[in-house]
């Protein structure tokens, strides 16, 4: 039980003592903004005052006085502030016991939840249409999908990372006839496609082989091999065509017209979208026979219903009028809108020394994605890309992000993981073995650079179940860049290893910079980025005395 708990338990003991019974799930605390009003605060009596029969002051007093008499674990004091808030302070022990609990989770444990066992979850995200290589702005949605799987199955749910493949359709049979037309030396088809990477691949393209199947295999592999580039592998490719074949859309359409949500009208089936939210209703096969975008999307969330409760979908920006009718065909096929989340992706804009960048090394009219990984590394471009939420434009700035510098976010956390590992390597070269943790004094640790890591590292397990509920991974970058400012500071202000710090001290900082180990890998694990055990710093921005 860590503190928090202990502080909720005794404070629902002392309002039963008061005559009020509450759920210890509707006390709440916070910690405060400014220190000096203690650790943790909570709003409970003026929640209860109305139940207790009392002015909030009153019962804040009241409450305090008995939490003063009977103080819980590592509380040193119990204060009231403005109208009736309840602060509490509490002795650096309480820190020291969160690092024990972070060394004994290790990675695998701190901040892990299992509130998801029970709900398997599809994120669907990236989802680009097999007619050529990703671009930049795919770039962002996949880190951001891929991450928030990661926040998920931390959280315990199961979760199934699916790629839907629109492998059929008219852009399908424009990509094939220009790869076509480029293999035979023709002209382009009117709205054909004119990148580069056309006539690089038709140059592949074995001649007895139909050019749209052929094509689409190539740009999946294309697509596959980039986003391994960022560590982003997909459970399931999921085939439009191979549903098509295999009867879905007419069972969909059954579906809907016997739960009374499609018409007949002019000779075109329509989706009573507006009985279910949208503003109007929509076609789902036209008059002429041919299904619109929208049936075979709705055939294919049927399919994933059948498979999983909980559907994640990421999305462009430009699909953002889309939602509606989506739901509005879920509601219809007899699921809790709430159970598809849609989350839109808004652009990015990528710049070189205060310009915009327009245009790509290969194809001239699209930014590949593969060309921003090999600008800035695929560490920094995860980072980056995970910096803000997706909700706002982002400006992506390729030369910061390639910079060996401080001012590089993605280095700056990086770094603090390789200075953890020169830490454990100077105490290796000095035979200095770590002792067991239960053999530490680690009431040693008092120096408010120290303390201040402790808190952070109390933070995660919070920030995590908030990131990944909220579907936030934003949350978890901006964490642990604070973590990294604050084990730097520790750095240079609290020597690990020397003559003049004694044994005992440095026993405890050794276990305080693995418990940072421990936190900066989990965040960085979560944000797909790697935790490197050695980093090159360009030499104007060394430090010019490195302490261990």
């Amino acid at each position: 039980m860590d503190v928090r708990d202990i502080i909720i338990e005794s404070l629902q003991r002392t309002l039963v003592g008061n005559g009020i019974v509450v759920d210890s799930a509707t006390i709440q605390l916070e910690r405060p903004a400014n220190r000096s009003h203690g650790d943790w605060s909570t709003n409970t009596a003026l929640v209860n005052a109305k139940a207790a029969g009392s002015k909030p002051l009153d019962l804040a007093n009241s409450l305090v006085d008995i939490l003063t008499d009977d103080p819980p674990l590592h509380v040193t004091a119990v204060k009231v502030a403005g109208p009736g808030f309840i602060n509490f302070y509490l002795a650096d022990t309480w820190l020291h016991d969160i690092l024990i609990n972070v060394v004994e989770s290790g990675v695998d444990n701190w901040g892990r939840f299992y509130t998801g066992v029970d709900q398997h979850v599809i994120v669907e995200f990236v989802s680009a249409n097999p007619t050529g290589p990703l671009h930049a702005g795919h770039g962002r949605g996949a880190c951001y999908g891929d991450s928030i799987a990661r926040l998920l199955e931390r959280c315990g749910h199961p979760v199934t990372r699916e790629f839907y493949v629109n492998d059929r359709g008219t852009q399908v049979r424009l990509f094939g006839e220009s790869l076509r037309a480029r293999a035979s030396n023709q002209e382009l088809p009117e709205d054909g496609y004119h990148g580069s990477y056309i006539a690089e691949w038709a140059a592949d393209m074995p001649s007895d082989v139909q050019p749209s199947s052929w094509g689409v295999q190539r740009a999946i592999m294309d697509q596959k091999e980039v986003l391994g580039l960022l560590n982003i592998s997909f459970d399931t490719w999921f085939s439009e065509l191979s549903m098509v074949e295999s009867g879905a859309i007419e069972d969909t359409l059954t579906a809907l017209d016997t739960a009374g949500a499609s018409y007949n009208e002019n000779g075109a089936i329509w989706l009573r979208s507006s009985d279910y939210g949208d503003d109007k209703d929509r076609v789902l096969v036209k008059s002429d026979g041919d299904y619109t975008y929208l049936l075979p999307d709705v055939a294919y969330h049927r399919d994933k219903f059948s498979r999983a409760p909980q559907v994640v979908n990421v999305w462009g920006a430009d699909h953002h009028g889309y939602i509606a009718r989506m739901r509005s065909a879920v509601t219809a096929l007899g699921h809790k809108s709430e159970c598809l989340e849609v989350i839109i992706t808004q652009m990015v804009s990528l710049q070189r020394d205060g310009e915009e960048v327009q245009l790509s090394k290969r194809t001239g009219e699209i930014i590949e994605l593969n060309a921003v990984i090999e600008e800035v590394g695929s560490d920094a471009a995860r980072f980056t890309y995970l910096l803000q939420s997706v909700d706002s434009s982002q400006i992506f700035d390729l030369e910061l992000a390639a910079s060996q510098v401080s001012e590089n976010p993605v280095f700056y956390v990086q770094y603090a993981h390789a200075r953890v590992h020169s830490i454990v390597a100077r105490a290796n070269e000095k035979n200095l073995e770590r002792l067991p943790l239960n053999e530490t004094d680690l009431s040693l640790l008092t120096h408010d650079r120290e303390l201040a890591v402790l808190r952070s590292l109390q933070e995660l397990p919070e920030i995590i179940y908030k990131a990944s509920s909220e579907r936030s991974p934003h949350q978890i970058t901006t964490w642990v860049r604070d973590l990294a400012s604050l084990f730097h500071g520790f750095y240079h202000d609290c020597r690990v290893i020397g003559e003049d710090v004694g044994n005992d001290l440095t026993q405890a900082r050794l276990w305080l910079v693995e418990a940072t180990r421990i936190g900066l890998v989990v965040a960085l694990n979560l944000l797909g980025v790697n935790a490197p055990t050695e980093m090159w710093r360009e030499e104007a921005d060394c430090p010019k005395e490195e302490k261990l």
